[in-house]
């Protein structure tokens, strides 16, 4: 279950994708407009934004715009009635990692809400256990014990997907495409930054180590008993 955030001023298309949303087994949350949506985040963990482009007080442009310079990751999907190349790709140039022209198509919405979680990890479990180790993805936290260790967006989500299959190796490109998206500008040595950063951090536990296999790329390797 996912908590989406769905903004748009048109009541009865706002009720409409909520209850597609919650058919679907998600939590979804309303706003009217784009401040409204904004106030949302400080009340909610959001996973997902569906945000209208046409709303009073904040467009969603405006408010795409003001999540990422506020260093928001979370996908987000934009609805627009105009169906013009540029207004698509003004959409995109803001910010949102895809679009859906109005009137939508549910079953196209939630096709497109499927494959957004996906790839930016969202699972139905926020808490993941890895021997002693607990992952909590609302906290972004690393916690053993009364040990806990709070991590940025794309650490959490590196160290996340890889403990998600121990054992399995995935190449740099893999995990740009998983952690990054697949139109990141990133570079390979991204990710080499990141699980540098990542080996530091956890230096002193036993509890799973990340191994480079040369010429491949990473993966976890959690201890057996």
């Amino acid at each position: 279950m996912a908590n989406i955030l769905v903004a748009e001023d048109n009541r009865n298309a706002n009720k409409l994708i909520c209850a597609v949303l919650r058919r679907q087994g998600h939590e979804p949350i309303a706003a009217y407009d784009g401040r409204e949506a904004l106030d949302a985040f400080d009340e909610h963990h959001i996973d997902l934004l569906i945000a209208d482009v046409m709303m009073p007080r904040l467009d969603g442009m405006e408010l795409v715009r003001q999540l990422r310079a506020a260093d928001y990751d979370l996908p987000i999907l934009m609805l627009t009635a105009k169906s013009a190349q540029e207004d698509k790709n003004a959409g995109l140039m803001a910010g949102a990692d895809d679009y859906l022209t109005k009137p939508a198509n549910m079953q196209e919405l939630v096709l497109r809400v499927r494959a957004l979680l996906r790839r930016a990890g969202v699972r139905d479990e926020r808490r993941m256990e890895v021997g002693r180790v607990v992952l909590d993805a609302d906290a972004l936290a690393v916690v053993r014990g009364t040990e806990e260790v709070r991590l940025p967006p794309k650490e959490f989500r590196l160290l996340q997907f890889l403990l998600q299959s121990p054992g399995h190796t995935y190449t740099r490109l893999q995990l740009l495409d998983e952690v990054w998206g697949w139109d990141t500008e990133s570079a390979e040595r991204t990710v080499d930054v990141h699980v540098n950063r990542l080996r530091s951090r956890f230096a002193d536990w036993d509890d799973f180590r990340i191994e480079t296999i040369r010429g491949l790329g990473y993966r976890a390797v959690v201890p057996t008993a």
